[in-house]
């Protein structure tokens, strides 16, 4: 008698065993990590194999081509600082896009660059990136020329389709000029942003300028060989830049008689002003980025 109620006591035991308690999870209920299969990705949350105080060089899961870094500062709408790893520290311009001045010295706040830098601030501050790179690999400054990314936001577009920044061409690195036009004409159309609360400049021009230069009498602090120039190196090609594109701003010169000889050279005017160099502090008047 004995010997069977051991056994059956042994039983249960045993069973307790192989079921396990009841808050013990069954392999059926361990949930899987998904694995996001998209190759445009650029910097989906990872854990970081480095310490919080340390950012170690590495590329995107799902894309080689793309640099994640770790953002330090943001500048204004359209340049960042980042840490490429170990305290590589780096200025980063977007590509194929212009915010509104905010933070040069030699110009005023312009309408809406405030707020093209909170916005770039709200996106990416203290964050991972993913940065592309197109043609170029900097500028003149030595700023990194690149795309960034936010995960799967494309950031260079997000910052045009809301009006926060116009789209800005510089050859030979206009791998998705097309696709920031587009978007530009979206937020025009929409009124968004800039479109809706600046007397922004028209569109940037297709063709050169058909209005006449400006006379050689002039009262404004000009040399009369720049002038005489004008006519000739407007239609001639012989501009330090191309007149029609794409648009350049007063922090691409080093000087104002620089800017204004390219003004001049163009056959631009107060009146004709596309990239608003002379508009560039909130009046033409014909002279060419004179803060500088």
């Amino acid at each position: 008698m004995f010997a069977i109620i051991g056994l059956v006591v042994a039983f249960f035991i045993g069973s307790a065993f192989v079921t396990g308690t009841p808050d013990s999870p069954k392999p059926s209920q361990t949930q899987e990590t998904k694995i996001d299969l998209n190759k445009s990705q650029a910097a989906k949350p990872i854990e970081l194999s480095v310490s919080p105080s340390v950012f170690k060089a590495q590329t995107a899961p799902n894309n080689p081509n793309i640099q994640l870094v770790k953002v330090i500062t943001v500048i204004d709408g359209d340049t960042i600082e980042v840490d490429l790893g170990e305290g590589n520290i780096k200025r980063v311009r977007y590509i194929g896009i212009d915010t509104p001045e905010s933070v040069d010295p030699r110009q005023p706040i312009q309408c809406f660059g405030k707020e093209a830098t909170a916005k770039n601030e709200e996106l990416v501050a203290n964050g991972v990136v993913g940065l592309e790179k197109d043609v170029s690999d900097t500028d003149r400054y030595g700023r990194l020329l690149r795309y960034v990314y936010m995960g799967d936001l494309f950031l260079n577009q997000a910052l045009v389709t809301e009006g926060y920044a116009k789209a800005s061409s510089y050859p030979p690195d206009v791998k998705y000029q097309d696709k920031l036009r587009q978007s530009e004409q979206q937020a025009r159309a929409s009124n968004k942003g800039l479109w809706r609360s600046c007397n922004v400049a028209a569109p940037k021009l297709t063709s050169a300028p058909t209005v006449a230069p400006k006379p050689t009498t002039t009262s404004q602090s000009v040399s009369n060989s720049t002038n005489t120039n004008t006519s000739s190196e407007a239609s001639g090609g012989a501009c330090k830049y191309s007149c029609t594109g794409p648009d350049r701003d007063c922090s691409d010169f080093s000087s104002h008689s620089e800017a204004q000889s390219f003004f001049n050279c163009c056959g631009f005017s107060a009146a004709n002003d596309p990239m608003r160099l002379d508009q560039a502090t909130g009046q033409g008047n014909g002279l060419a980025c004179e803060n500088i």
